[in-house]
């Protein structure tokens, strides 16, 4: 076995002296690689005479970082990514397989059709609305998105969650039975499309990143749990209150108890079974997919039979439901806009959360790209010529849209599909539809709910992440007890809170060198890793700015004074000489950060401490450079790697301690020439071995001062 020196970067290495006034150490260079301060000439300078020139250069610069990507893809599109982008549906027509595809998306359509049909009267029913607007929010708005959606698999209509937030905001507003719930619920629908077109045209939908996964999962738990109690009134024959909060929910199924019905309970209660169990079958057999979807459609043959058969007195039915497609109307009652806005960006972050997501992830599972702010546009022209024909919000539904991928859907003929039968439905269909017993339509959401409600992410997260279980329990508790957009308000504070928290207070590790290398890692999660004595290497693992210079600096105070535990080598001084910051990490620095940076360089320099810098990239190299941090700390204190920087300071600390031993001698303690030849070569033998991490001088044969050994190979 023998020593690998690194011999083949020798051509990029320097050789530099670095001694200290006053120090009888010899001038022994020491190889490190130079580091390449950028030119900030090009970038402005502070003379006057050239101010003009500065701000053409900058304004230069942030124009090219910020278009110069959007000019060069513009420019290489064609005709054909025109239209695509316009109108997405055309990428999946001129790509379209009949023979292939025809089949499925048919199959695909019908199956989602028939499963929607009994699912967009209940969630209307959920929504304050008479059960023919749901069949209306589950007809034009799918015609439209298969157009401008650039999903191919995702099932667009009435979804629970949506239905529930527009039943908890405008019945503050009117009661269910006025004509204005209804035009308010439609005019909703306006307000969320054009947000989302807003939205998906300034490709603003990274906004709502900053909502993290527990707080969606945390809510919509509690909000399945709200939308199953608020359906609780048509198995048990007697209204309840209407409300986001659980509280009164209970209170008023209790106070009604007297007035319980056993008819609509055992029947809603019968459907339910059989729609969990076809639901699991479906889900957990393959070759009963079909099931899934045939669970609601069977409930309503089930529950209309039964009315038809015995005709119960006690069951409530949907009742009359207007035949026919809906006409085209404008909107109207604008001036209750104002107070729609809030459930408008709510509904609008549910709509990018739930259909987005799902959309990105069918893309990826069908081997397409999908682009997010398009798909938000999409959706956006969804609702708002939904809103010209009588429809309430719609989004992306996560159960259709599953069954619309096992189905095996290709493309958005699938979605046209749907539509059809839709439009079938309202064409000859509703005087069927009078006979369905409302606690039919109850466990059809019940029953769609239920999947909802997310005990295993809480029990995920207990395991992995107290800190997002938190967040999780504190979001769903506050949705259940305080209403829906308390409890949003404060799950996304508390998660903006956390994410402030950990940009203020970033992770902070102090570096050692792992054994036989040049490599220097945390000495906490590498406990072997050792550090040398009058030296502190520390990393910054986060960019520095305002928020957390104040910790980073109270932390790197804290490291001259605190002493780790590893194994420590090198010269025995009593106090720490040099801060080496490791910056590889960090992506950005702001000028208050630069400002304090210098004010800490004073610092150390009046309790002589040099602050020494190791691989900064080009941006925060260049801030510093334009600030003159880089003049005022030295050009010399900046390094490509940690070693060089550490051989450097090493050199540095041992020249410290022989100016301590041998400070002023006296005439008769002058040593001969004799001594002082054999003091030179032990030193030059001592640095050598320090810089190679060992504490006892080196064998010769390995220790050429000039090479810095690495690891042991084979030979």
């Amino acid at each position: 076995m023998e020593i690998s020196y690194a011999s083949p970067s020798a051509g990029d290495l320097t050789y530099s002296s670095f001694t200290s006034s006053g120090s009888s150490m010899p001038n022994r260079p020491v190889k490190i690689i130079p580091l390449q301060h950028p030119d900030t000439t090009s970038y402005g300078s502070s003379g006057g005479g050239s101010s003009s020139s500065s701000s053409s250069s900058s304004s230069s610069f942030w124009s090219n970082s910020l278009f110069s990507g959007w000019g060069s893809k513009i420019r290489q599109m064609t005709i054909v990514d025109w239209i695509g982008m316009c109108f997405p549906c055309f990428r999946w027509i001129r790509t379209y397989r009949w023979r292939e595809y025809l089949q499925v998306d048919l199959m695909a359509g019908t199956t989602v059709g028939i499963m929607l049909v009994p699912q967009a009267m209940s969630y209307a029913k959920l929504a304050g609305l008479e059960p023919i607007y749901g069949l209306y929010s589950g007809f034009v708005p799918i015609f439209i998105y298969a157009i401008f959606g650039s999903s191919r698999q995702l099932a667009i209509g009435p979804v629970a969650l949506v239905s529930l937030l527009v039943s908890n905001v405008l019945s503050g507003i009117a009661d269910s039975s006025d004509a204005l719930y209804t035009e308010l619920a439609i005019l909703l629908a306006l307000m969320v499309g054009i947000l989302e077109c807003i939205m998906g045209l300034l490709r603003l939908g990274w906004l709502i990143r900053f909502i993290s996964h527990s707080v969606i999962s945390g809510f919509t738990t509690a909000s399945a749990i709200v939308i199953a109690l608020s359906q609780a009134k048509y198995f048990l024959g007697y209204d309840i209150e209407r409300s986001s909060e659980i509280v009164p929910i209970i209170k008023s199924i209790i106070s009604g108890a007297d007035e319980f019905s056993w008819p609509p309970f055992v029947m809603g209660s019968i459907i339910l079974i059989i729609l969990q169990t076809m639901k699991h079958l479906g889900k957990s057999r393959k070759h009963l997919r079909f099931l899934r979807a045939m669970g609601p459609l069977t409930a309503v043959v089930l529950g209309t039979t039964f009315v038809k058969i015995y005709h119960p007195s006690s069951i409530t039915l949907v009742g009359d439901i207007p035949q026919g497609l809906p006409s085209f109307s404008i909107p109207r009652s604008f001036k209750y806009a104002k107070s729609l806005i809030p459930t408008t960006l709510l509904i609008t972050g549910v709509a990018i959360l739930e259909s987005v997501g799902i959309a990105k992830a069918l893309a990826a599972k069908n081997g397409y790209e999908l682009d997010s702010n398009q798909e938000l546009f999409g959706l956006g022209v969804a609702n708002i010529f939904g809103s010209f024909f009588s429809a309430y919000p719609t989004t992306g539904s996560f159960s259709r849209s599953a069954v619309n991928h096992e189905s095996g859907a290709k493309s958005g003929l699938s979605g046209i599909v749907t539509g059809i039968i839709m439009g079938c439905a309202l064409l000859f269909l509703t005087p069927l539809f009078e006979y369905i017993p409302q606690c039919a339509l109850a466990a059809i959401v019940i029953s769609a709910v239920i999947s909802l409600v997310d005990y295993e992410e809480a029990i995920f997260l207990w395991r992995v992440d107290k800190k997002d279980f938190l967040l999780w329990t504190i979001t769903s508790t506050t949705t259940l007890f305080l209403g829906i957009e308390i409890g949003v308000l404060v799950g996304v504070g508390v998660s903006l809170a956390f994410v402030i928290h950990e940009s203020a207070n970033p992770h902070i590790a102090v570096l050692g060198r792992l054994p036989g290398t040049t490599v220097y890692r945390n000495i906490q999660q590498y406990p072997e890793a050792y550090t040398y004595n009058g030296i502190v290497i520390v990393r910054i693992d986060a960019p520095i700015y305002f928020a957390n210079i104040s910790y980073i600096k109270d932390r790197l105070r804290e490291y001259e004074v605190v002493v780790d535990k590893s194994t420590r080598r090198g010269p025995e001084v009593e106090r720490i000489y040099f801060v080496i910051l490791e910056m590889a990490p960090v992506t950005y620095i702001d000028s208050s950060a630069v400002q304090a940076l210098k004010d800490l360089h004073h610092e150390y320099k009046s309790r002589d401490i040099q602050i020494a810098i190791s691989n900064p990239n080009r941006e925060v190299l260049l801030t510093l450079s334009k600030s003159r941090a880089v003049e005022l700390i030295g050009k010399e204190w900046y390094f490509v790697r940690v070693h060089d920087a550490v051989q450097v300071c090493l050199q540095h600390v041992q020249s410290i301690k022989e100016v301590s031993k041998t400070s002023d001698p006296s005439p008769e303690e002058k040593p001969s020439f004799f001594q002082r030849f054999l003091k030179q070569r032990g030193e030059d033998v001592l640095v050598a071995s320090l810089e190679s991490g060992s504490n006892s001088p080196s064998d010769s044969t390995h220790s050429d001062p000039q090479l810095e050994p690495l690891l042991f190979r084979k030979p």
